[in-house]
């Protein structure tokens, strides 16, 4: 008997270790590119990675310049920037992927990944926001998308690190560090 409940104590044990982890990773998710193509985050591994949920028409929306610029001086760190338009906050966003695209291009020369326009808080939040957002699926911490241009960094094995709210700019000497150590 003494057995039969050490034996059931090891294993409710291993199963809430299991549990207390991410359950699934950031690289089992997809997303569509602002062109609509399919975008594996498999692809990702190895990478520093940050992602940001971007607006055109928002106070922070010059940010686009520090991005790109940080995105050329690191990309051969392996530095990738993914950028999520979103109309969450004050209808910021309120243009077509075609729209945003070409506005980012003209104004701000955006050569890092965009992806297609979605929700980043709410009933109809995207499953990469899903996963930045909740401890049980990230294993790292549960957050809320505060603002426009907030940033979530994730190492090269794929797990979120940190994030950066949208006061704090693109080149600032937290998101610096992380990129360089």
């Amino acid at each position: 008997m003494k057995i039969k409940i050490a034996a059931l104590f090891f294993t409710l044990t291993i199963l809430s270790g299991i549990s207390m982890r991410a359950q699934n990773s950031f690289y089992d998710l997809k997303a569509k590119t602002i062109d609509g193509k399919d975008f594996d985050f498999s692809s990702l591994k190895g990478k520093k990675v940050l992602v940001v949920n971007t607006a055109s028409k928002c106070g922070f929306t010059p940010q686009y310049e520090e991005l790109e610029k940080l995105f050329q001086t690191y990309k051969d760190k392996n530095l990738l920037i993914i950028g999520f338009p979103a109309n969450n906050f004050l209808r910021q966003e309120p243009g077509t992927n075609t729209d945003i695209k070409e506005f980012c291009t003209k104004n701000y020369g955006v050569t890092f990944q965009m992806m297609e326009k979605i929700s980043v808080k709410g009933k109809d939040m995207n499953s990469v926001y899903q996963w930045l957002t909740q401890k049980e699926k990230n294993g790292k911490m549960d957050s809320s998308v505060k603002w426009n241009f907030q940033k979530y960094m994730i190492d090269e094995q794929g797990n979120l690190v940190d994030i950066a709210y949208s006061k704090e700019k693109p080149m600032s000497e937290k998101i610096i560090n992380w990129i360089t150590k």
